[in-house]
This record gives C-alpha cells, sequence and structure tokens, in this order.
C-alpha cells in the first residue's frame, strides 16, 4: 500500500482486497502516510543510510506500529523480520531492520515527544502554499488536524429520524444536523443501512445542497455528480434531479446509492463542457473538481502523491465549468459553486473573476446565522480541518452562492 502512494502515485483505496487483514493492513498504511515526517525523521537517526524500496517501506511500518499504534516491540519486530525474511529483495535487510526496530522501541517514544509533528508531517509544498492563504497559526492547526483519522459522518434522508438513530449508535448530532458516528464501525452493518434511511457523507460536504432553501418539485443540476451523497440530498428534498458526471464507472455507484435509499435521479453520462440539456435549472449545483486538498484528514496519501504544480491548470478548468454552469441555470434561478479545497485559488479567488465574466449573475450571501456561525466568511461557507476541534474537525470546503438577475 505504502508503495502504491508513494513510489507509482497511486491511492490507498485503490489496492485490491478485503476483510479483516486488508482493514487492519489499511489503517497502519494510513497511519504510517499521517506521521511519514517524524517516521523519517527517527528512522533517520538510527541508520547512517536510510534504505530505499520495500526495506524502507519495512521500517516506516515497523516505526509506526513501535511509536504511534503501541504494538507490543517483540510482534512488531518479530514481524517486520519475518516480512523482510520473506523476500528476495529485503532479506538482507532483516538484520539492520532488527536492529534498528529495537533502538526505535527502546527510544522512540522518548524522541517522538521532542518532535515537531506539525512541522514534520505536513509535506513542505502544501504547509507553504497554507501558509500563504491562511497564515502560519491556521496551517499549524490544519497540519494538526490531520494528524487524526475523522470520523464517519452520516446524512439522514429524514432528518425528523436522527434522535433515534443517535441513540442506536451513540452517535453525535453535529451543529449543522449531520450524525457523527463514534469509533470507525462497519458501516454496513449499521441500522437503517439496508433500509436506506441514510447515507455517508462529511459534515461539511452535506453543507451546500441545503443553501438552495425549498426545492420541491423543483429542476435541479448536479453537476459533477457522483459518488452523490449531494444528489440524495437533493432528491431527498423534493427537487427533480439530473445528475451528470463524466464517468459511467461512477454513475453505477450512484445508481446503487440511490436505489438504496429508495430515491431517483435521472443519471447523465457526460462532459459538462459539451452536454446541451436543451433547457435551463432553476438549480444548479457544481462541486467541481479540484486537488481535494479539503479532504487530505480521510485522505493522507493524496498530498504525497501531488506537488501542487497543476493547481493553476485545476483552477482554469474551474473558471471554464463555472461558466458553463451558469449558463445552465435559469433567469432568476440559484448556482451554487463549491470545491472541497482548501486553497483560495480553488474557491475564494474565483468569485469576482466569475461575476466579471458574468454580470447578470450577483452573490447570494449566505447568512452567518447558527449552525453555520464560525463558519461563514464574507457571505461565503468556508470550511477547514481545525473547525470543530472537539467535535473532530471537518473537511476543508469553500461555498459560494449566486442568483442569476431576471
Amino acid at each position: 500500500m505504502l508503495g502504491r502512494v508513494l513510489d507509482d502515485g497511486g491511492l490507498l483505496e485503490e489496492v485490491d482486497g478485503t476483510g479483516p487483514e486488508r482493514a487492519s493492513a489499511r489503517g497502519l498504511a494510513d497511519l504510517t502516510l499521517r506521521r511519514l515526517g517524524q517516521i523519517d525523521d527517527l528512522i533517520s537517526r538510527f541508520v547512517e543510510r536510510t534504505p530505499k524500496g520495500s526495506a524502507q517501506g519495512i521500517l516506516r511500518l515497523l516505526t509506526a506500529e513501535l511509536v504511534f499504534a503501541g504494538t507490543p516491540p517483540h510482534a512488531a519486530v518479530d514481524t517486520a523480520v519475518r516480512l523482510a525474511r520473506s523476500h528476495k529483495k529485503t532479506s538482507r535487510m532483516a538484520g539492520l531492520i532488527n536492529a534498528v526496530g529495537r533502538k526505535i522501541a527502546a527510544q522512540g517514544g522518548e524522541i517522538a515527544g521532542t518532535q515537531d509533528p506539525t512541522r514534520l508531517n505536513m509535506p513542505g509544498w502544501l504547509a507553504k502554499r497554507l501558509v500563504k492563504d491562511w497564515g502560519s497559526e491556521v496551517q499549524q492547526a490544519i497540519a494538526n488536524a490531520h494528524l487524526s483519522q475523522p470520523p464517519h459522518d452520516l446524512t439522514l434522508a429524514q432528518s425528523g429520524d436522527i434522535t433515534a438513530l443517535a441513540h442506536e449508535t451513540g452517535g453525535t448530532i453535529v451543529p449543522t444536523g449531520s450524525l457523527r458516528l463514534p469509533g470507525r464501525p462497519q458501516i454496513s452493518a449499521l441500522p437503517g443501512y439496508d433500509q436506506g434511511a441514510w447515507w455517508v457523507q462529511d459534515a461539511a460536504a452535506a453543507i451546500p445542497a441545503t443553501l438552495f432553501g425549498d426545492l420541491a418539485g423543483k429542476s435541479v443540476a448536479d453537476l459533477c455528480a457522483a459518488p452523490g451523497g449531494k444528489t440524495l440530498q437533493l432528491a431527498a428534498a423534493g427537487a427533480a434531479v439530473t445528475a451528470l458526471d463524466l464517468s459511467a464507472d461512477r454513475h453505477v455507484r450512484l445508481r446503487q446509492n440511490l436505489s438504496r435509499c429508495g430515491l431517483t435521479a435521472d443519471c447523465v453520462t457526460a462532459d459538462l463542457m459539451d452536454w446541451n440539456p436543451g433547457r435551463q435549472f432553476e438549480a444548479v449545483l457544481l462541486d467541481a473538481p479540484c486537488s481535494a486538498s479539503g479532504t487530505i484528514r480521510r485522505h493522507p496519501d493524496l498530498p504525497h502523491r501531488t506537488d501542487g504544480r497543476k493547481l493553476a491548470e485545476i483552477a482554469g478548468m474551474q473558471a471554464e465549468m463555472l461558466d458553463r454552469s451558469a449558463r445552465l441555470t435559469a433567469p432568476g434561478g440559484t448556482l451554487i459553486f463549491c470545491t472541497c479545497s482548501l486553497f483560495r485559488a480553488e474557491g475564494e479567488d474565483h468569485v469576482a473573476p466569475f461575476l466579471d465574466r458574468n454580470p447578470d449573475f450577483a452573490v447570494l450571501p449566505i447568512a452567518a446565522d447558527a449552525p453555520l456561525n464560525g463558519l461563514i466568511t464574507d457571505g461565503f461557507l468556508r470550511t477547514r480541518p481545525d473547525n470543530w476541534p472537539d467535535l473532530g474537525g471537518l473537511d476543508g470546503f469553500f461555498t459560494a452562492r449566486f442568483i442569476r438577475r431576471l
């Protein structure tokens, strides 16, 4: 799993396999990526030259177990040595791994207590951009939030059922109405799953679709819709939803979610920039493709797969998609633009240029009242991982709401 991410530029979720062993391996890989800077710093203190390839991966996993997972030293070192010996490329490194493991078991915890996690664990390119956008204090708070695995949030099809489900699951109802679960439960085994009473969706991601107001009977286009959390919200609100996505494979999952939840939407597989539905919509939601930097707390592999160099290119694509979405919005209609990004270039910086290019649109400010108190800046929604620290944080999102003049 580490090799897939760090050597091949892949995603953790792309690794095949199911069952408890895979879940345990995924959890260890997740932890290792969150603490990679500290782990590499620890290893460097006990070797003259850090090995590369699989041997480095074994040392990283071993250090994660010893220092951050609380695995008994004998078990962790024994497993690492046996793993090294089982492969031709790493067998000659078994002695080094054994020696380093024993030293880290004895001294690693004390050394970790002197490290600066917020400096070591966030890749430099990401830290630099966050400091530029939000300042060093916020960057450090975000880096700290990224160290913890986030909780699961549920969005209910019928909000009136949330109190009963919170009681059954031991969950907490967060200020915006999502249900936050304790621990890492098996989702499909929770009450209401088979009945389609809810779906998994970060509390921040669940906010944009609620900003339209009453949608009963209205035509809504959900653009870049899959895997469909927002489509489900819109359909549950009584809208006539057209869910557009470029990927046919992602639409399979969207249709499965709709079926499980007993909801309907017109699913269209097409490129937004070429799509011509022959009509306009009363409400349009564009959750544009982005860097996904706001979801690093859920996907710690992301900052290790990129260096941010394509950000300007991605932002340019978002501007084109936003203009296209505007043309699909009927006069008097509402357009909501959002990205799961922490970067201003993918959020706030789009607003003024969009209004210049589209003078028939105006900002429809989002009120800073409860439950959004503290999440609204200048009439726009801006969430960050360091929000709600006592509740477990939020994904990073930017959302702007516009109205097309009559």
